[in-house]
């Protein structure tokens, strides 16, 4: 199978939607200031979350910076942005390859795209946003040293979501044994990354935004739960899972704690229950609202 990460992030969106937390989304859309507003969105993809918070209404006016260090997701954001605005019914405009606006009647967002290191982006000192977004990423950065850093980003509030929470399920078990073991190594996997990580940051960023003086104004699990339906998953979900597994393998192949061969065959097993429609997949998350 060939693995592309921006058709890893697609096939994640419904998995995302279904996710978030509706309680944070609504406390977001309370605390929200009125009139167009600016946001700052890292680790921001190919822009699933701009068209989201369009889509469900969120937001209507705003200037929104879209930041990513990826030349990849970068590309493909130029492309994919305007192809769902349009087939959203918005009107485009393009004045510089990396600048979109997309509006209607109603609705008018200014996208800047921008490919960058986060603290490159954040020594250039941005003027701070109304709102800062990071989805599924502060438990890929060392914290809590770079939690200070990244809210410098904004000058009201943070929505913080899909933060990794120590808990992995993979269903129907193979060997209970190395199920456990898998997992297990997984998340330690997490945690020793080079460039930082936590398998536990949902809950440990309670005490990190209060640290970093951010007040938490909403918090709720933003569990990812995928199944199939009379055999089939949704939408491209079945990629979705093959890419977890990719995950696994990446992280685990020559762990020397883990059996070369049993590792091997639990991949080819649960690449044949995904086949078959059998494999069901929960991770633990937590979505934060912080007001700084």
């Amino acid at each position: 199978m060939e693995y592309s990460f921006p058709r890893y992030l697609l096939s994640k969106q419904s998995v995302d939607d279904r996710a978030l937390n509706r309680n944070v989304i609504e406390a977001l859309r309370t605390h929200l200031p009125d009139g167009p507003i600016k946001i700052i969105e890292v680790g921001a993809g190919m822009g699933n979350m701009v068209a989201r918070l369009l889509a469900w209404g969120v937001i209507t006016r705003a200037n929104y910076t879209h930041v990513d260090s990826m030349e990849e997701n970068i590309r493909y954001a130029r492309e994919w942005i305007p192809k769902w605005a349009a087939g959203a019914d918005l009107k485009i405009d393009r004045p510089e390859v990396d600048q979109i606006r997309i509006y209607d009647k109603k609705r008018d967002v200014q996208i800047q795209l921008k490919c960058a290191d986060l603290f490159n982006f954040i020594s250039s000192k941005p003027a701070p946003a109304d709102l800062l977004i990071a989805h599924a990423f502060l438990d890929l950065l060392p914290m809590p040293d770079s939690l200070p850093k990244l809210l410098s980003l904004t000058k009201n509030l943070a929505w913080l979501t899909v933060n990794f929470d120590g808990v992995t399920s993979l269903e129907p078990a193979i060997d209970a044994a190395l199920d456990e073991q898998i997992e297990r190594l997984y998340h330690d996997s997490m945690d020793k990354r080079p460039t930082g990580g936590d398998s536990r940051a949902g809950r440990h960023l309670f005490a990190h935004l209060r640290t970093a003086k951010a007040q938490v104004l909403a918090a709720g699990a933003s569990d990812w739960v995928v199944h199939a339906v009379d055999g089939k998953y949704p939408d491209d979900e079945a990629y979705f899972l093959q890419f977890i597994l990719h995950f696994f393998e990446e992280s685990l192949t020559g762990n020397p704690a883990l059996n070369a061969v049993a590792f091997a065959d639990w991949l080819l097993r649960r690449r044949e229950q995904i086949d078959r429609g059998e494999l069901v997949y929960i991770a633990h998350q937590m979505d934060f609202l912080a007001k700084i």
